[in-house]
């Protein structure tokens, strides 16, 4: 890992620290379970990069870290669920234990079906997280600026996916293992950095 990838990741922590701080001031006079479910992702996030930044890319082959990794987009799935969509809010909170756990036993074991497993609930997620905001946004349900949070939720998609295929030493597309790492810090920092300007507007309007 270079320099730069540090520098990148360590501003992705900065910016992850500053959604926990929020997220907690908002849970602490609301205590709404919405904000529990960012805060998990965010800080998984934050002690993800710094994980990353103490001992570098290799880490990512770790099933331990993959299925703890896969909290980001659970977590903040589950927030999204919550918050604006509570009809269904009960049956994605088990469609993502299911998810998690799935994720972590073939991790774990070294199933062939993690090629299945990871994919999916890591895309599903990510669709929550991209396809929510914009649809609220467009029927303002939503504050204006929370698309951003969709922008966010594309981002971490793509990655978890080109990530998810990576590990079990197949290649997505144009997605090659010298590919992913090379962008990989500068993705991270840029959805974080959505998620902040989407998420934002929300908390501000609390």
């Amino acid at each position: 890992m270079s320099l730069f990838d540090r520098i990148i990741l360590l501003a992705t922590g900065l910016a992850a620290i500053y959604l926990i701080w929020r997220f907690y001031a908002r849970y602490s006079k609301e205590k709404n379970l919405y904000d529990l479910y960012y805060l998990m992702g965010f800080v998984v996030l934050l002690v993800s990069g710094l994980l990353l930044i103490a001992m570098g890319w290799g880490i990512l082959a770790s099933p331990y870290v993959l299925t703890v990794a896969s909290l980001i987009p659970l977590g903040i799935s589950l927030g999204v669920a919550n918050q604006f969509f509570p009809g269904w809010k009960k049956a994605f909170a088990w469609f993502a234990l299911i998810g998690f756990l799935a994720i972590a036993f073939t991790s774990i074991t070294g199933s062939s079906l993690k090629t299945l497993a990871v994919p999916l609930f890591h895309g599903v997620a990510g669709l929550i997280i991209f396809l929510g905001p914009i649809y609220l946004s467009a029927k303002d349900k939503a504050p204006a600026g929370f698309w951003w949070v969709g922008i966010g939720g594309a981002l971490i998609g793509l990655g978890g996916i080109a990530l998810s295929f990576l590990s079990v030493d197949s290649q997505l597309l144009f997605f090659s293992e010298e590919f992913v790492l090379l962008i990989l810090a500068p993705l991270l920092l840029l959805m974080t950095l959505a998620f902040a300007l989407g998420f934002i507007k929300d908390i501000q309007t609390a």
